[in-house]
């Protein structure tokens, strides 16, 4: 079972690095547009997206990536209390 929940939160790790990738990429003008760039919007904009319907923007800043982190901490947090469990 630790096997199982250290995986998971290795992919949730992999995953963080991608949503970090993909905000650094708006700070550069087509970045977004590039093969990699299409590739981490689909994979990182069905999970922005609730959190940029729920937490407003602060003049041009967007600050729900940074809830959408917390998330993910939060998530490998209980991962890793399920596995004390086990």
């Amino acid at each position: 079972m630790n096997i199982v929940i250290g995986l998971i939160a290795q992919l949730i790790g992999i995953y963080q690095w991608a949503l970090i990738i993909y905000i650094f990429m708006s700070w550069f003008p087509n970045a977004r547009e590039t093969a990699i760039g299409q590739f981490l919007a689909r994979i990182c904009e069905p999970f922005l997206e609730p959190f940029r319907r729920i937490v407003p923007s602060i003049g041009m800043i967007d600050i729900s990536p940074i809830v959408a982190f917390l998330v993910l901490r939060f998530a490998i947090s209980g991962l890793y209390q399920l596995a004390t469990w086990f």
